[in-house]
């Protein structure tokens, strides 16, 4: 079974990334390369597409998802942005129709960063004051990230009922923003692609979980699985650990 995937966003740089790789791929296809002047609204570029693979910017993102189920395709949504509220909305939006696609929100397609979070959550546990340190290249326009926002959620529901981290002083704009209740800080810099640390304190000790990507090669294998995975996927799917089968502590 050959694949049909619209990328929207394919002139950035994850979109020709992505462009690539199904190019390269014997089961994908591209149906579409859709950019900022693409008529979403007509869904004539949408029609006949399996997966759309949406990797655009956050302003743009929740109509190109809107367009995709409304073209009865599945989506990945690479883009940041979706709160776990906006997300809740596109999972009522699915129990409405009676054919729906899946939708799978990835908030970071790099494999190590996945881990990272996943190891950040299972620390979150044992310790009381948690943050986060994420920085990108200067041209992302959105912070903090997604993947700081999903590793602040994997926090936040690994804790349970040991209850909100350590955040003193959180009413000052230096100590960052609270996300989850997690203080989250972002450097937006020159001569850095993608960079994350969650550090952890507790008595005496501190442990520092830290993730680079070096290259946008980082990204290629979580693309491709998601793509895969979305052709035949139900309902709502968030993160990509939720597809290598990680079982992290209160995710959903």
């Amino acid at each position: 079974m050959t694949i049909r995937v619209a990328v929207a966003g394919a002139t950035g740089k994850m979109g020709r990334l992505a462009v690539r790789l199904i190019e390269e791929a014997d089961d994908l296809e591209l149906h579409a390369g859709l950019d900022s002047t693409s008529n979403l609204d007509e869904l004539d570029e949408l029609d006949g597409a399996d997966v759309v693979l949406d990797v655009t910017h956050p302003a743009a993102s929740q109509g190109i998802v809107e367009a995709a189920i409304e073209a009865g395709a599945a989506v990945v949504v690479g883009t940041s942005g979706w709160s776990n509220e906006r997300i809740a909305e596109v999972e009522r939006r699915l129990r409405d129709l009676d054919e729906a696609p899946g939708v799978i929100f990835v908030p970071n397609f790099s494999v190590g960063s996945v881990l990272g979070s996943a190891f950040a959550a299972f620390a979150a546990q044992h310790f009381d004051s948690i943050e986060i340190v994420e920085a990108h290249h200067a041209g992302k326009v959105d912070s903090p990230s997604g993947t700081a926002v999903r590793t602040a959620e994997l926090v936040a529901a690994a804790r349970g009922d040991a209850g909100p981290v350590a955040a003193p002083h959180a009413d000052q704009r230096a100590r960052g923003q609270l996300v989850s209740g997690v203080p989250v800080h972002s450097l937006r810099m020159s001569g850095l692609l993608a960079e994350q640390r969650v550090i952890l304190g507790g008595d005496g000790e501190t442990l520092t979980i830290a993730h680079s990507t070096i290259s946008s090669s980082a990204y290629e294998s979580g693309i491709l699985l998601a793509l895969r995975r979305a052709a035949t996927s139900e309902g709502v799917t968030v993160g990509l650990d939720a597809l290598l089968g990680l079982e992290l502590p209160g995710a959903r």
